[in-house]
């Protein structure tokens, strides 16, 4: 009988791991996170012109030294495999607190524009699946992308929902924006193994511009604060920033806007500089900004007056359309601003702060708050075609909460036309019925 019970609970226990059951909100999982021969980490990136390159990052085991990719146009049928081209890997060894492994890189180069490739990265005997990702167009057309706040706490147990639903309401989303924060302790190699099962083949398959948060440094080598090495390790990135901030600070132009992510960490003065210079010679129309720390604060108790000060006068200058930020766990959209922190319809920028993770703080509820939230994770869908910008601001469980359009016009500044839905701000001691929608 006992042996009967036995075998019972081993099957139930097969069947639920076939069924890939999560543990409990805020149980620790089983899991074994080690590198192993077979590619994981895997994680799709631009480090150069988005029309006619890639780059892939990935880890395995200190037992793989040479690695590779393997890459060719897609097709309708298997037989796309057997035109795949060999891209020999950059490999360096890696330790962690979790212990060794090694961090491989490809880049992909001399790729058509607008065109569905295929790819996978692994060592000849250990392969991934072929994933499949599509080239920038090499001139102004339709661009869709996502952005999200800080994922940083629970991320495999609460972020995974919110990238997972990100995707499903904007698969044909080009590119994904992560301002800062990914993960909580940015030297922590479990955190980011969470980070990347959350995102899982969604990493692998549109390409991710990050941005690095507070979170993402630590103390170390006489106390400085210092970027994780996580970061250049698993992450190929434009080296085209300020010299000493590769690939926390650079730039890329993809169809028609050019997108600029900032380290709002250190060296804010040399880079504003860098970006008066970039935005004096931008042919591109449309102009989005992304870093961690807000120009304008939204959480109680916060204010980066010196940033602001910093950076704004760039900004104002060269008419940048789109700032996207994270840092203060809360949500707030601005109307038009420029160089004041009120509410207005003059000339200037769109600024909005966004969380996607669990962790909330206390919303100031500030006179330059369009739409504001507590307690929610939201990401974004932003549309951009022709003249127009189309903004979402969306709910873990895919509804609407924050919406606008910019409309650029002959002469003068953007026409900001706002698009709120008709529902209740989400705040503490208000907040609405989370019933279905």
């Amino acid at each position: 009988m006992k042996l009967r019970f036995a075998l019972a609970a081993v099957g139930l226990a097969l069947l639920f791991a076939s069924w890939k059951i999560s543990p409990p909100v805020g149980a620790k999982s089983a899991r074994n996170d080690q590198p192993a021969p077979y590619p994981d980490r895997v994680i799709l990136t631009w480090a150069g012109d988005p029309a006619h390159s890639a780059a892939v990052t990935w880890r395995t085991d200190t037992s793989v030294t040479k690695a590779k990719a393997q890459i060719a146009v897609a097709d309708d049928g298997p037989a796309f495999a057997k035109r795949a081209v060999d891209v020999a890997a950059v490999s360096a060894p890696f330790r962690s607190n979790a212990g060794e492994a090694i961090n491989h890189s490809v880049r992909f180069t001399d790729l058509k524009p607008a065109t569905l490739y295929a790819y996978r990265v692994g060592d000849g005997a250990n392969w991934t699946e072929w994933h499949q990702f599509r080239t920038a167009s090499d001139k102004p057309e339709p661009l869709t992308f996502l952005y999200v706040g800080d994922a940083q706490n629970d991320i495999l147990s609460l972020w995974s929902r919110v990238v997972r639903m990100s995707y499903a309401k904007a698969p044909e989303a080009h590119f994904f924006i992560h301002a800062g924060d990914l993960v909580n302790r940015g030297s922590n190699d479990e955190e980011w193994g969470d980070w990347f099962r959350a995102g899982g083949w969604i990493h692998a398959t549109i390409p991710s511009f990050p941005v690095a948060g507070n979170h993402e440094y630590d103390r170390r080598d006489g106390n400085r604060r210092l970027l994780t090495d996580h970061w250049r390790a698993q992450f190929t990135l434009p080296e085209n920033g300020v010299p000493g901030l590769e690939e926390s600070n650079y730039y890329v132009d993809v169809q028609g806007v050019r997108v600029v992510g900032l380290n709002a960490n250190e060296r804010q003065q040399e880079q504003a500089a860098w970006l008066d210079e970039v935005l004096s010679r931008n042919p591109q129309r449309w102009t989005v900004l992304t870093f961690h720390q807000p120009i304008y604060s939204s959480a109680r108790s916060r204010d980066n007056k010196e940033l602001r000060e910093t950076w704004q006068p760039v900004f104002d200058k060269h008419a940048v359309d789109l700032v996207l930020q994270g840092h203060d766990h809360t949500y707030a959209r601005s109307n038009l601003l420029t160089g004041v922190n009120t509410r207005g319809g003059r000339a200037g920028t769109v600024y909005v702060v966004s969380v996607s993770g669990p962790k909330m703080y206390e919303n100031q509820r500030l006179p330059w708050m369009t739409r504001k939230a507590e307690d929610t994770q939201l990401f974004q869908v932003i549309r951009i075609e022709g003249e127009s910008l189309r903004y979402e601001s969306r709910t873990a469980r895919g509804i609407l909460y924050d919406a606008f359009e910019l409309r650029k016009r002959k002469k003068g500044p953007n026409q900001l036309v706002n698009l709120i839905p008709d529902t209740p701000e989400r705040l503490r001691g208000a907040m609405p019925d989370s019933g279905a929608e």
